[in-house]
């Protein structure tokens, strides 16, 4: 969790679903991550937008409360745009598959 708040203290975060989510269809996205009790609906459209647009999704292994906790702003749907700070991250956090999307 300390990569992530050095990297909102960079801004190469984008907060919240609906920022990710522009993020990954601008390209800027260089991965996504979620906290544990997203709603099913959220994380199901965080796995199309990410697999529509070739973008890794991980797990926080976190909640909400303690990401808000951790980067001052409760979300559960982070995108990060540096990727410096997402090769580190990657080794750090558990990639989700995205092969077992519903539509």
């Amino acid at each position: 969790m300390g990569l992530l708040t050095i990297a909102r203290r960079a801004s190469k975060l984008a907060l919240g679903f609906d920022m990710a989510k522009d993020a990954c269809k601008l390209g800027n996205a260089r991965c996504v991550c979620i906290a544990d009790d997203i709603s099913p609906k959220s994380l199901k459209e965080v796995k199309y937008v990410c697999r529509t647009e070739g973008v890794p999704l991980y797990s926080l292994a976190m909640t909400m409360d303690e990401v808000g906790e951790q980067l001052g702003k409760k979300v559960g749907v982070i995108a990060v745009l540096d990727s410096g700070f997402y090769k580190k991250a990657k080794t750090l956090i558990e990639e989700i598959s995205l092969d077992d999307i519903t539509y």
